[in-house]
């Protein structure tokens, strides 16, 4: 099965969660946590991400475009490492 990354931000320790879990599954799998000054870009689009989901009108095109995003700045920070 296709696993989903999930990303959250904690605005207390400015950091970014990223998880995962797999289509279909209610099961969340904690995979790290990156500090906002590790990956400034990322921290900004997950910020970002969260404010369209708080959207009265929220443009599922929009969010899954900037969940695309996130996920490729992530995958470059994981190439990075």
């Amino acid at each position: 099965m296709k696993k989903t990354l999930l990303f959250a931000t904690d605005l207390t320790t400015e950091e970014i969660i990223i998880s995962e879990s797999q289509k279909g599954s209610n099961k969340v799998n904690f995979i790290e946590r990156i500090h906002r000054n590790e990956n400034e870009l990322l921290f900004d689009a997950v910020v970002t991400l969260t404010r369209i989901t708080n959207s009265p009108n929220i443009d599922i095109a929009i969010f899954k475009a900037m969940d695309k995003v996130c996920q490729m700045i992530y995958d470059k920070q994981i190439e990075n490492k």
